[in-house]
């Protein structure tokens, strides 16, 4: 009789054992999905060992019988399952969970993509590369001594593996980064390998993903969320077959079942999106360099502003450097202006109008960019201090005057604004502060004979708007284009002479040690979209606080220089990359019960921490209620990820123990966002 061990997408640690009967005898395999019934459920299973005989103690009249095998062909191997055991051991997650986010969920083959639009930034032949690629490429590219890679044994959650060979391509906007990572993964390509090349955002991915596919044809494809299950699954087997070597795709597309993997590219590779919000939260850069150990594959990264924790790594000759510090396409590095926002009238200064109409006249394209959509955010009364919130969440209602209705952002709850203050009456209560629509309706007014159009979460939710806004902005159909932060990364138009900073300031006090951070990365970001193909490029960086460090090193574009001050900042008050985290959250409608299990956890993880390490809290979330659910966090910090690690087992052991089943926690290693 064939026993097999299956796992489920539940958060239960162990795996579960099955039968065949004569419906399914030889049809089941490791590496196959299933049906299999789980409670008084039917679930998807996923099998990762084959027994020949029951487990001890079993009695195997008691076991149950696989329902349906869903796959005629393993889709899965020990490489895959090796990664499961160390992504669920990694991110404490189960098995079960680790499986459901790395395989697709279709079944049904359906025709393939085929690509054939041409992006600016990618030709679909080799161009000629200049001095510093070349010496770039020549170090990627270099034989390397072999790493040892000794068998891993599927219950070794974390075996220890030599660093793989890792590189960083750092250059300026529009010096030709694209260009090296594509020769990289040529070479790849030509030696029998496969490259997984990631991209942050999904709207990248279409631009980047048919731009490749122009390049290497039939070898190429995508995997991300926006594609059907049935297609995700048809390309997921065409890899798995080989037809495949070269796969684009956000930070999902990172486990894809690459055969003889070679290379692995991170682009934009600060970018926050590459870290997963939900179980197992993962980041695809950690899952990278655990896969190219794991392989024998190399490790290439790019951006023109490194996250912190790589940028410390290259200090430390942990990554290769790979500078790159000139544009190749004629354009130069732009004017950098910051305008202080103070006594201006409405959204936009004097000097942003005119440097708007000034390009505009030279028959040239501006991008402006603000990082919160809607009309305003903040609903306030003057007279008795009332704020409008969401019921829901901790947070303030976002008015969208094109549709009346104040949103919340987080959990979507909608409600008409008040004419009136609900609280005194008064009517002086209003919306200030200013998002996205509002700063349309503002352009429109003051250039009424210019063609521009708004892209950001509202005006883009039709599938594939995104993608036509971005094509006709190219093709020169109109003259401004007006956007969150999808406008900021890694897109490539000629015709942008001028870029405009609305508000430089949002996000920059935040409650996170990041903030500031990302708020000088996005400036950075942002202004390279401008003069990449002519010398005269401007940006102007509206803001109530030019003298701010952040914002005054953002607009003198001294990446190494704020990288400096802030690595001091970090090291002074133990914050990553000199220190690293977990993060737990507790999160429950009743607000009692929340704050209970807080201090119970707190009272476990005190006596359990490892020598060095400290706990910071409990403490409200920033963001203390989410869709009706009151938020508390404690977390704990240290030099060694692995004494936390340990330490995380011991704490969630004991807090599994009498622990409140209304309450749920949650465990982020090492986590992006604090709020």
């Amino acid at each position: 009789m064939e026993f097999f061990d299956i796992v489920f997408d539940v958060p239960m640690p162990q795996t579960f054992t099955y039968c065949v009967d004569s419906a399914t005898k030889g049809e089941a395999g490791v590496g196959k999905r299933v049906m299999a019934p789980f409670g008084r459920r039917e679930l998807v299973g996923y099998i990762i060992a084959e027994q020949d005989h029951a487990p001890t103690g079993i009695d195997t009249d008691r076991i149950r019988s696989i329902r349906r095998v869903v796959d005629a062909a393993p889709i899965f191997d020990s490489q895959t399952i090796a990664l499961a055991h160390w992504l669920s051991a990694f991110y404490f997650c189960s098995l079960g969970e680790a499986f459901a986010t790395m395989i697709p969920s279709g079944r049904r083959a359906t025709s393939s993509r085929v690509f054939t639009i041409n992006d600016n930034e990618i030709s679909d032949t080799a161009l000629e590369l200049s001095d510093e690629q070349e010496r770039a490429l020549k170090v990627i590219i270099a034989p390397q001594a072999p790493l040892p890679h000794p068998p891993i044994a599927l219950n070794e959650t974390t075996p220890s593996l030599a660093p793989p060979p890792m590189f960083y391509l750092y250059g300026i906007t529009g010096s030709g980064k694209t260009e090296v990572f594509l020769r990289a993964a040529q070479t790849m390509l030509d030696a029998g390998k496969s490259v997984i090349y990631l991209v942050p955002e999904i709207a990248l991915t279409h631009q980047t993903a048919e731009a490749i596919g122009k390049r290497f044809g039939a070898l190429a494809t995508t995997l991300h969320s926006g594609m059907t299950p049935s297609a995700r699954f048809t390309e997921w087997t065409r890899i798995i077959r080989g037809e495949a070597r070269i796969i684009v795709g956000p930070r999902s597309a990172v486990f894809a079942p690459a055969r003889d993997l070679g290379l692995i590219v991170i682009d934009e590779e600060h970018d926050g999106s590459y870290k997963s919000g939900s179980v197992p939260r993962y980041h695809a850069r950690q899952v990278a360099m655990r896969r190219c150990s794991a392989e024998g594959a190399r490790l290439l990264m790019g951006s023109a502003t490194p996250s912190l924790e790589a940028w410390k790594l290259m200090e430390d000759k942990v990554i290769t450097r790979l500078e790159l510090t000139r544009r190749l396409s004629g354009g130069s590095l732009p004017e950098v202006r910051p305008v202080n926002l103070l006594h201006t009238e409405g959204c936009l200064t004097k000097e942003l109008k005119e440097e708007i109409r000034k390009t505009a006249h030279m028959g040239r394209q501006t991008i402006l960019f603000l990082n919160r959509r809607g009309f305003a955010y903040f609903y306030h009364c003057p007279a008795c201090g009332y704020e409008l919130t969401c019921k829901n969440c901790s947070v303030s209602l976002t008015w969208h005057r094109d549709r009346n209705q104040a949103l919340c952002h987080y959990c979507g709850h909608q409600e008409t604004p008040p004419l009136a203050c609900p609280q005194c009456g008064s009517l002086t209560a209003g919306y200030a502060g200013f998002g996205t629509e509002m700063i349309e309706d503002e352009v429109r007014r003051a250039f009424p004979d210019l063609r521009i159009r708004r892209v950001d979460a509202d005006s883009t939710s039709v599938k594939g708007s995104l993608q036509e806004t971005l094509e006709l902005f190219k093709a020169h159909c109109f003259d401004i284009l007006l956007g969150t932060q999808m406008v900021a990364k890694g897109l490539n138009f000629p015709g942008v002479r001028l870029v405009g900073v609305v508000l430089a300031d949002s996000g920059l006090h935040l409650p996170d040690f990041r903030a500031v951070e990302r708020v000088f990365s996005l400036i950075v970001q942002v202004a390279g979209r401008s003069g990449r193909y002519f010398p005269d490029g401007k940006v102007i960086v509206q803001t109530y606080r030019p003298e701010d460090p952040s914002i005054a090193s953002a607009c003198a574009l001294d990446v190494a220089g704020f990288f400096k001050a802030e690595l001091a900042q970090r090291k002074m008050l133990g914050f990553p990359p000199y220190t690293r985290l977990i993060r737990f959250t507790i999160r429950g409608k009743d607000e009692q019960r929340a704050n209970t299990a807080i201090s119970r956890l707190g009272s476990i993880i005190a006596p359990l921490l490892p020598s060095g390490a400290e706990m910071l809290g409990p403490a409200e979330c920033p963001i203390s209620i989410i869709a009706q659910n009151h938020r508390r966090q404690i977390l704990i910090r240290g030099k060694s990820m692995s004494t936390l690690h340990g330490a995380t087992r011991a704490i969630l052991a004991a807090y599994e123990r009498g622990k409140d089943s209304r309450v749920y926690l949650e465990v982020d290693v090492d986590p992006v966002s604090l709020l």
